[in-house]
């Protein structure tokens, strides 16, 4: 069951640790002349310069200087230097026959790895910064491209409306600078904390939840009147119910602020600019919420239309229609959170409501509501970060159980009007093309028969769906893996998954990126760590290689060989 909760996929990551010295043994000295005897790798992400292992900031708890960043550590300053010199001959080759950051056709995917939630502490300084140091110098020898990072509302703009603190984050990418590495950033509007797996909680800014607190319907709500703080209901995206701006403005706000105060880094550092357009950064209702217990896998959900902003714009709709008796309320023979479509009425394969006019009235009205709430969000978006050189991304859910029934009852309650009859991710596809976005999907490590096959659960099939809504929408592609995975079958099923080999489409085309979940001590773990260099390094050579997966394997070997001090860095400051 664990393994099929694709909505977590922002929420799993080790317990938070306090910053403390290791006392364990200190990792073999390296030869910086065995890292020159063996041929560069084919690195294809940009190295920085070769001073990556300038001195930098100590630990706020603790006087003893970083050893990954110098000053006590020359055998892992030899190891990196070596690395980033290494990196660079790679690099310079590749600038000369058209730079992968260009990402053109079958020149390989490359990979980001995912931060833990919690990088930046409450106090905004960076936890766990000598391990993350570590980490990130581990990360880049390895051929990876960058990291994915959550910038939180709840963090940033925590105490006033416009009043902004950085702090944390301009450490992070200014290490992550160092280090050669890209960032993707997301802008995280929702609350972390409150589903199984986080380990950390970072509500929404204390004003906002002041605001909800005098006004609940700003919270979804579902048709029994529980409310959702996950996020604010996109029905009152266009009113200024947050002391005086509408929600749209203060994400618009926030990023404009993110733009000012980052852009020395922006198209060269910060390469993506990923927006949060719902719960666990996803555009998508917050339909199946797993705090107190309220959903478990593999229920169909609940709609979440009836705080009474959704509800006067539901009255609306019907009016327009000539339907003004569908207009009082949402659904309610649509079961409960943890049914399955045959226990109810609106959702069962053979005169389900969702098969009536009614429902498609519905459906039509709620998943066009969320599509709407992208179309305002991405406006801002691209006026704010237009001529930076980031990309822009939108996180769509892997809504996969359910998917082989006629009415796809769960992905309906989160907003997509996807069934047997109707593509539901083509106008998604197409929203976020006229905005130019990437279309980030998740679930792209599962596979059709680990999953409960009496939930008819169908992750394999769910993402070549999607993979065909993007090629025809022409929009770009990317992934991630919905939950932790270090084994060789997730690894081999992401890879299938990246190079688009969709109906017998056998181009070029591939994924324009995959982030990795996540940075934590299990990722250094020797055995995973070698596979996991092996993955990423299969995944750059993308569809024009040859080689087995033995043959990768091989070569990566030498890669972790080189690593070896640096990832247990990591591993013993992360426990």
């Amino acid at each position: 069951m664990a393994l099929s909760m694709t909505h977590q996929i922002g929420s799993l990551v080790g317990t938070p640790v306090p910053i403390e010295s290791t006392g364990g043994e200190a990792p073999a000295k390296l030869n910086a002349a065995a890292v020159w005897k063996t041929p560069a790798m084919n690195l294809s992400c940009k190295a920085s310069r070769s001073d990556v292992i300038a001195d930098g900031l100590s630990p706020p708890m603790s006087p003893i200087r970083s050893p990954v960043l110098g000053g006590t550590r020359p055998d892992l300053n030899v190891a990196c230097q070596a690395f980033t010199m290494e990196a660079e001959t790679a690099v310079e080759k590749e600038h000369v026959s058209g730079a992968r950051s260009k990402k053109g056709k079958g020149s390989g995917v490359p990979v980001y790895v995912m931060m833990p939630l919690d990088s930046v502490s409450m106090g905004n300084g960076v936890n766990r910064k000598k391990a993350v140091n570590a980490a990130m110098a581990a990360l880049k020898s390895a051929g990876v491209e960058g990291v994915m990072m959550d910038v939180w509302w709840g963090l940033v703009e925590r105490e006033g409306p416009g009043e902004y603190n950085w702090g944390g984050y301009n450490e992070l990418m200014e290490m992550a600078k160092k280090h050669g590495l890209k960032v993707q950033a997301v802008m995280s509007f929702h609350q972390c904390g409150g589903n199984v797996g986080d380990s950390v909680t970072i509500p929404l800014p204390k004003w906002a939840v002041e605001e909800i607190d005098k006004d609940p319907d700003l919270a979804y709500t579902d048709q029994w009147g529980r409310r959702n703080y996950e996020y604010i209901s996109l029905g009152c995206d266009t009113l200024p119910v947050l002391k005086g701006r509408t929600p749209v403005q203060c994400y618009a706000d926030f990023m404009r602020a993110f733009r000012d105060n980052f852009k020395h880094l922006l198209g060269d550092t910060i390469v993506e600019i990923q927006v949060g357009m719902g719960p666990a950064g996803e555009l998508r209702y917050p339909s199946y919420p797993e705090q107190n217990g309220t959903w478990k896998f593999p229920g169909i959900g609940a709609f979440q239309c009836f705080d009474k902003y959704m509800l006067s714009s539901l009255k609306a709709a019907a009016e327009a229609a000539n339907k003004s008796n569908w207009g009082s309320t949402g659904p309610t023979d649509a079961g409960e959170y943890n049914n399955w479509p045959e226990d109810t009425n609106f959702f069962r394969k053979d005169g389900g409501g969702w098969d009536s006019e009614y429902g498609e009235f519905f459906l039509t009205w709620y998943s066009q509501m969320l599509l709407e709430h992208g179309e305002r969000i991405l406006t801002s978006t691209k006026s704010i970060f237009d001529n930076t050189g980031v990309k822009i991304s939108v996180k769509v859910a892997g809504i996969h159980w359910h998917y082989g029934t006629r009415s796809h009852a769960p992905e309906l309650t989160a907003g997509y009007y996807n069934t047997r009859k109707r593509d539901g991710y083509l106008p998604i596809a197409q929203m976020l093309a006229r905005h130019g976005a990437v279309f980030n999907f998740t679930c792209i490590e599962m596979r059709d028969h680990e999953q409960p096959q009496d939930a008819l659960c169908a992750p394999e099939k769910l993402v070549n769906q999607v993979a065909l809504a993007t090629q025809k929408a022409q929009v770009h592609l990317a992934g991630e893996n919905a939950l932790p995975r270090y084994d060789e079958h997730a690894h081999e099923q992401i890879l299938k998954a990246s190079q688009l080999n969709v109906e017998g489409n056998s181009d070029d085309t591939e994924m324009c990126a995959f982030t990795y979940l996540r940075m934590n001590q299990h990722l250094f773990q020797p055995d995973n760590w070698r596979k996991f260099v092996a993955f990423v390094k299969k995944m750059k050579e993308g569809k024009s290689t040859d080689k087995c997966w033995e043959q990768v394997e091989r070569e990566a070997e030498h890669f972790v060989h080189v690593t070896q001090p640096l990832v247990q860095e990591a591993v013993a400051m992360m426990h």
